[in-house]
C-alpha cells in the first residue's frame, strides 16, 4: 500500500508531517509513503527513510491562494503533485493538511469523482460523550445541495462508518430543526422522503443539540449548515476550556483544585481531541483523499495516515461505487 502526502501543507509542515509519516511506516505493515515537497526541508526531520520516498518540489499552495486558480497555475505544487500520484496509480490514497479549497479542487480536477456521485462531501469524525464519535457530512465541500446529494452523502458515510470505523449497521440521521417527520425546509423534507427509501439504517431527523451525545453514527446535512455546525462545536470546545482555565487559575484555592483534577481534565480534553480521529475524508472521489487539520501534530498526521490506510484496505471507494450503481436516486428536482 502506498500513500502520497503533501509534506508542505499545514501550520507545522514539514516537521510534524515527516514525524507522523515515520511513525506510520514503523507501525503499519506493508506501508510506503511518498512525501512531496522541498527535499532539503523534509530531510531536516527525516531520520529514518525506510519505506519513505521524497519527491522534490519547491512550489507550494498557501492558505492565501485562491483554490481553483492555484491548482490550475501551480501544477508543480506539492498538493497538485500529490493528487497526480494517485491519478497516475503510483499511490492508493493521499493526505494534505494544507489549503482545504485547493485540496477539494485537486480532488475534483486531478483525482476525479466516483461514477454516480454528483458532488463529493467533506466528512470529519467528531467526538461524542461515549467516546464513540460520529461522522458529519457535508461540512463545506458544497454549500448548496439537492436532496439526492444528501442521500449520496448518507450512503457514503454509512459505508465508511461500517468498513473503517467497524460500526455494524450504523445509524444515519438528517440534521434538522426538529425530530418530527415533516420538519424543516424544502430540502430536508425531500431528503427525508428519499433517505427512508435508501439502503441505509435511517433513523429520521436529529437536532444539533443531540449530535454530540451520539444520537446517530452518521449525521447528514448540506455543506452550509454542516460548516456552521462544525465551527460552532469547535468554537464551543475552545471557549469551554478557556473558561475552565480562567476559573481554575483565578485563586489559590482553585489552583489547588486544578492540581487535584489535572488528570481528569486531560482525559476530558482527550475526548475532544481532533487528532484522535484522523482527518476529514473527501468522500465521493475515485481514491481516498484525506484533509488533515491545518494545525495537525505528528499524532494527528499518523491517525490520518491510518485512516487512509483503512480506507484502502477495506476497499471503501469501490464499495461506494458499486452501491451507487445498484440504486436509482431521484434527481428530477427543480433548479
Amino acid at each position: 500500500m502506498k500513500i502520497a502526502i503533501d509534506a508542505m501543507g499545514g501550520d507545522h509542515a514539514p516537521k510534524e508531517i515527516v514525524l507522523g509519516a515515520m511513525d506510520a511506516v514503523s507501525q503499519i505493515e506493508n506501508l510506503t509513503i511518498n512525501l512531496i515537497g522541498d527535499e532539503k526541508k523534509i530531510n531536516e526531520y527525516l531520520t529514518n527513510s525506510k519505506n519513505i520516498n521524497v519527491i522534490h518540489t519547491d512550489e507550494v499552495i498557501t492558505a492565501a491562494d485562491e483554490p481553483v486558480r492555484a491548482v490550475r497555475r501551480k501544477k508543480n505544487s506539492s498538493l497538485v503533485l500529490m493528487g497526480k500520484e494517485v491519478k497516475e496509480h503510483r499511490a492508493d490514497a493521499c493526505i494534505s493538511a494544507g489549503n482545504t479549497g485547493a485540496l477539494m479542487s485537486a480532488g475534483l480536477f486531478v483525482v476525479g469523482r466516483i461514477s454516480g456521485i454528483d458532488r463529493p462531501a467533506l466528512s470529519p469524525t467528531l467526538p461524542t460523550i461515549d467516546g464513540k464519535g460520529f461522522l458529519l457530512l457535508d461540512v463545506g465541500a458544497n454549500v448548496d445541495a439537492k436532496a439526492h446529494h444528501l442521500v449520496q452523502y448518507a450512503i457514503m458515510g454509512s459505508i465508511y462508518t461500517e468498513k473503517v470505523r467497524a460500526i455494524t449497521n450504523p445509524t444515519v440521521g438528517l440534521l434538522n430543526v426538529g425530530t418530527e417527520d415533516g420538519k424543516g425546509n424544502e430540502l430536508t423534507k425531500k431528503a427525508f422522503s428519499q433517505l427512508k427509501k435508501a439502503p441505509i439504517n435511517f433513523i429520521g431527523n436529529v437536532e444539533a443539540r443531540d449530535i454530540l451525545s451520539g444520537t446517530a453514527d452518521v449525521v447528514v446535512t448540506d455543506g452550509f449548515s454542516g460548516n456552521i455546525a462544525l465551527k460552532t462545536i469547535e468554537g464551543t470546545a475552545m471557549t469551554m476550556f478557556s473558561m475552565l482555565k480562567e476559573t481554575f487559575m483565578s485563586s489559590v484555592k482553585t489552583k489547588i483544585a486544578a492540581g487535584m483534577v489535572k488528570s481528569d481534565l486531560k482525559g476530558l480534553q482527550g475526548k475532544l481531541d481532533y487528532s484522535e480521529y484522523g482527518g476529514a475524508g473527501l468522500f465521493g472521489l475515485s481514491a481516498p483523499v484525506i484533509k488533515a487539520h491545518g494545525s495537525s501534530n505528528r499524532r494527528a498526521v499518523y491517525n490520518a495516515i491510518k485512516q487512509a490506510a483503512h480506507m484502502v484496505e477495506f476497499n471503501v471507494t469501490n464499495t461506494i461505487e458499486t452501491t451507487m450503481e445498484s440504486i436509482d436516486l431521484e434527481e428530477g428536482e427543480s433548479e
